[in-house]
């Protein structure tokens, strides 16, 4: 699910491994990006199968405020390169490629879902498409969206002849402040128009400054490589995010729109320090460990399993009252889950294998033409 999601395929994309700004492959991001979608899945899981309302400060709480924001984060990172040439030529074949390729599958997506799984159709695709998250098939439209704003802004940049980064900085602090404003109800209500809940936009705005950070992290990566191997980088990293999930689930102090900051500063906390573990443990995710070759797989399918994986969802509601009797721990929800969301995902890595049987379902729902 990050940039295409599937990155053999795309031209703007590097081969599965990705390479770098120095042009060095990076197997460990397919790996992260299928162990991102795995918690995806796992997520989904507990609330739809185990019909679970996710407790503060569990293992589920804390996954769901990093999963997406990391899947954004490598959508941008694969996004940039070095080596682009924005032409209206250019610019005008990137961009049908991406609706070709993110907005068709989450069509065809969401409507045989809705059709298989949902007893009244007509009321279930209005509803669907009156609010943000499309059920479920939300994601490949917002990228859509990020990708349309990245690629035009390059555009302009280019025809302008400013290739500083300092435009870059100051469209990734509008972001933020766009994002802020979701989380202040009593100045701002834009959002909540239906012309934004309709287009997705308010996820756009949500979701966007990650895939900015992921572009600037591409663009300087030699630098932030030597940043996480000082010494003082991880420790400080992993005791700011400590501190505020624990301000974020516990604490409370901050009240209002301030109570948004230490979310905010967890969420790329925990990010960091998800890219910085399978950076450093880069050998475990290599194709030679059984590991590394199983992530990197479904990295490389993630558009696959997220189109598919809610037609396999089991119906275990039992499984979220017993979590609520035994009470938190980390461990059981963590393993019981993720077992759930591995057998989910295999089922709709099968049902993706019998589909790219079709030439046609492999490039309109795949976006693979190999």
């Amino acid at each position: 699910m990050a940039t295409e999601l599937s990155t053999s395929s795309n031209p703007t994309l590097p081969p599965p491994g990705g390479k770098s700004a120095g042009g060095l492959r990076l197997e460990w991001l397919d790996a992260l990006r299928g162990f991102t979608m795995l918690l995806v899945v796992m997520y989904h899981v507990f609330g739809m199968s185990f019909s679970g309302d996710v407790p503060k400060g569990t293992a589920i709480t804390v996954m769901m405020l990093f999963r997406m924001p990391t899947f954004f984060f490598i959508s941008g990172f694969l996004a940039y390169k070095v080596s682009s040439v924005w032409t209206g030529e250019y610019l005008g074949t990137m961009l049908w490629k991406k609706v070709k390729i993110q907005l068709v599958p989450s069509v065809v997506g969401m409507v045989a879902y809705l059709m298989m799984m949902k007893p009244h159709f007509w009321p279930a695709l209005e509803h669907a498409l009156s609010v943000p998250t499309k059920s479920g098939y939300w994601f490949c439209w917002v990228l859509l969206h990020m990708f349309i704003i990245y690629y035009v802004i390059a555009y302009l940049l280019e025809r302008m002849r400013i290739r500083s980064v300092w435009p870059w900085i100051v469209v990734w602090i509008i972001s933020v402040a766009i994002y802020a404003t979701l989380y202040m109800p009593a100045w701002f209500s834009w959002h909540k128009a239906p012309f934004w809940q309709y287009s997705s936009l308010v996820r756009t705005a949500e979701y966007f400054q990650f895939f900015l950070a992921g572009t600037l992290a591409h663009r300087y990566w030699d630098r932030v490589q030597k940043l996480m191997d000082t010494s003082w980088f991880f420790p400080t990293v992993l005791f700011i995010a400590f501190i505020c999930c624990v301000e974020n689930y516990h604490w409370h102090n901050l009240r209002l729109q301030w109570a948004n900051l230490p979310r905010t500063i967890a969420i790329y906390s925990l990010m960091f320090i998800l890219v910085m573990f399978f950076r450093y443990y880069h050998d475990w995710f290599s194709r030679d460990r059984w590991i590394g070759a199983s992530l990197q797989y479904i990295g490389t399918r993630t558009l696959d399993v997220y189109l598919l994986h809610y037609f396999f969802m089991p119906t275990l509601p039992a499984v979220g009252a017993w979590f609520k009797t035994a009470g938190r721990n980390f461990v059981l929800e963590t393993t019981v889950t993720m077992a759930v969301a591995i057998l989910v995902t295999a089922f709709a890595l099968l049902a993706s294998n019998v589909l790219r049987i079709s030439p046609f379902y492999k490039k309109w729902l795949f976006g693979r033409t190999s």
